[in-house]
């Protein structure tokens, strides 16, 4: 493991430089960067699925000043919007909303109030998902798509590691928020980066296996956990350090061996 780390500790220190956000090497941290507004950020995160420069290509086309535009300016503008499972209206609704929140609180604040029931991360992402759910009244395959649904619980009303997906978006946004170095913004505050889950992908996924990082075999929120808990054994205190070198190393096919 003294081999992995080593070559991840290089991995992060070259990898941690504006020029890694281009339009020759595609992530939606390049347009997210340019904001300082975590609600037009969060937009960033949740469409980023699929393939990276599309995601770039399609968050370009966004007038982010909309969300302090009046609704029916928000139904004209956006009206032939649409990125794969998302309709107009998904997009409208979820602009709709967000102006609405931004209104009334911060997203850190709502973050917060989850994330203090024991510096849970998991419950900070379940408040804002829930308060997303309130205030959009609204239901279809797209728009829960995009924002998620709030996580599963046992009957005892923890949330379940096994049974819930990676949140791989929402920890990504996460990490953006609360870590500060040349990539990621570290806007918000009273979050530990200790705490931060890794964003787990299908590229971070198979290069953790690549790298004996994990054995288990399911795309998992368990699966993320175990991941984070082996990368504290080379971070303690900032194990998401590693998430963006993990992603391009999968992304670029990189050989590690």
């Amino acid at each position: 493991m003294n081999k992995i780390k080593k070559l991840l500790n290089e991995e992060v220190s070259s990898r941690n430089k504006h020029h890694e956000l281009s339009y020759d090497k595609p992530d939606p941290l390049l347009v997210a960067s340019r904001y300082k507004d975590e609600y037009i950020i969060l937009l960033c995160a949740l469409f980023a699925y699929g393939k990276a420069s599309m995601i770039v290509k399609f968050l370009d086309t966004f007038d982010f000043s909309l969300l302090e535009a009046s609704d029916e300016k928000i139904d004209k503008e956006l009206d032939s919007f649409y990125y794969r499972f998302q309709n107009s209206e998904d997009i409208k609704i979820v602009f709709k909303t967000f102006k609405k929140m931004k209104q009334e609180n911060s997203l850190n604040e709502i973050f917060t109030s989850g994330y203090k029931k024991g510096n849970n991360i998991l419950e900070g992402l379940d408040s804002v998902i829930t308060k997303i759910h309130e205030v959009a009244n609204y239901k279809s395959q797209g728009f829960t798509f995009l924002v998620s649904s709030p996580l599963k619980r046992d009957k005892e009303g923890n949330i379940k590691e096994i049974g819930n997906a990676p949140y791989k978006r929402w920890n990504m946004f996460l990490r953006w928020m609360v870590r500060s170095d040349e990539l990621d913004l570290g806007l918000w505050s009273g979050i530990d980066k200790k705490d931060l889950i890794l964003p787990l992908d299908t590229h971070t996924f198979k290069v953790s296996q690549k790298l004996g990082l994990l054995r288990r075999k399911t795309y998992d929120l368990k699966s993320a956990l175990l991941i984070t808990k082996k990368l504290k054994e080379f971070d303690e205190n900032d194990p998401i350090k590693y998430d963006f070198a993990l992603y391009r190393i999968g992304q670029e096919k990189i050989n590690l061996h």
